[in-house]
């Protein structure tokens, strides 16, 4: 089984994204880039190369008779500049020129550091896109952003830098925790809010099968949520205007994830922005009290947190001063005029942040 999707850049086709339930085409899908004989560096973390690690340096061999492997510490915590150091020394020891290839394995940090390695090492070397969890499949493999955090700061540092492909073999899913699993999952209600009412309504009336990740739903909910992250970057492909769009939930996520030492994981924190941002909506009655307690609820099947312990929300806001989307000082802020569609705005005040915030702890001190 394998199904494809092209990706445009400035109007040309820039690379496919490749769908499949195993590894086996990879090596034929390195060689047809042109990449036969050359060197390869598989890049991915200590938690995926326990699992795929040989397995995909193993189909990889097809197309070339050099292939390592490096790892990566597993973790947010981990997304750094020093890190990104050893991967640089890791592949002038093995004297990786600008012809070669370095392949991502792994979820987004391993897709964020490795895609960033490949913009900034000899000043660009081509990379390939193997997610491996659902939030990588369906959000940060496509698009060319790259990056390390700094400072606290998630991404802080980076580059949108194309992949020559994004390959997806849908049935690492299965080797996800449910934590992970319904972490991936806030991108993909992500984007059924911000573009695409029947997409969010279609997640809803297959719930159960995609908690129980059946194998012909799990491989639609990926593609369809892929052809409208598509849609956004081949539109906006370096974040000009509409690909905004697609940091719904990332102002109040982003903070509360650095708040929380990056203990909660991104699609949780996600998830909380994404509700903090529809009850800003609702209260600017822009959405019905009804959409915003239904988007609210609808995580909830899903084994995402609607609610925060008690915080300390001053610290919280002031970390979304440091967000690296504010321009000229204001925050930009997305927001619904209703379900599958949304608007980018930089009014958003600091108590209305505050007041989405009390929303999140009142759930929980109330329910």
């Amino acid at each position: 089984m394998e199904n494809r999707i092209t990706v445009n850049y400035q109007n040309k086709p820039c690379y496919d994204i490749v769908f499949t339930t195993d590894f086996s085409s990879l090596g034929k899908e390195i060689s047809d880039l042109g990449f036969k004989d050359r060197k390869i560096a598989v890049i991915t973390d200590t938690n995926v190369e326990k699992l795929y690690a040989k397995e995909v340096c193993e189909c990889l061999s097809e197309a070339s008779d050099t292939v390592v492997s490096y790892a990566i510490p597993a973790g947010e915590s981990n997304k750094n500049l020093d890190e990104i150091r050893k991967i640089y020394e890791f592949l002038i020891e093995r004297h990786f020129d600008r012809h070669d290839l370095l392949i991502a394995l792994g979820g987004g940090v391993v897709g964020d550091m490795c895609g960033f390695t490949a913009a900034t090492y000899l000043r660009g070397v081509s990379f390939v896109q193997v997610p491996t969890t659902l939030l990588a499949q369906t959000d940060s493999s496509i698009g060319g952003k790259t990056g390390v955090d700094l400072g606290g700061v998630k991404n802080m540092v980076g580059a949108f830098y194309m992949p020559r492909l994004v390959y997806m073999n849908v049935n690492t899913l299965n080797t996800l925790s449910d934590r992970q699993y319904a972490s991936g999952f806030a991108e993909v209600m992500k984007h059924g809010l911000i573009k695409d009412q029947n997409f969010y309504t279609w997640l809803i009336e297959n719930m159960y099968e995609i908690n129980d990740k059946e194998p012909d739903i799990l491989l639609e909910m990926v593609m369809r949520s892929c052809e409208i992250k598509r849609a956004v970057v081949e539109k906006d492909p370096t974040e000009k205007g509409e690909r905004a769009l697609l940091n719904f939930g990332h102002t109040l996520g982003h903070a509360i994830e650095k708040y929380m030492n990056f203990e909660m994981y991104h699609g949780e924190c996600v998830a909380l922005g994404a509700i903090a941002a529809a009850f800003i909506s609702w209260k600017r009655q822009l959405i019905s009290m009804e959409e915003y307690y239904e988007i609210r609820d609808m995580f909830v099947p899903f084994n995402l947190p609607i609610s925060i312990d008690s915080v300390d929300k001053e610290a919280i806001l002031d970390i979304t001063k440091s967000d690296k989307k504010s321009d000229s000082g204001k925050i930009k802020f997305v927001l619904l005029k209703k379900i599958g569609k949304a608007f980018i705005d930089d009014t958003v005040t600091r108590q209305e942040m505050s007041d989405a915030l009390d929303e999140l702890i009142y759930i929980e001190n109330n329910d």
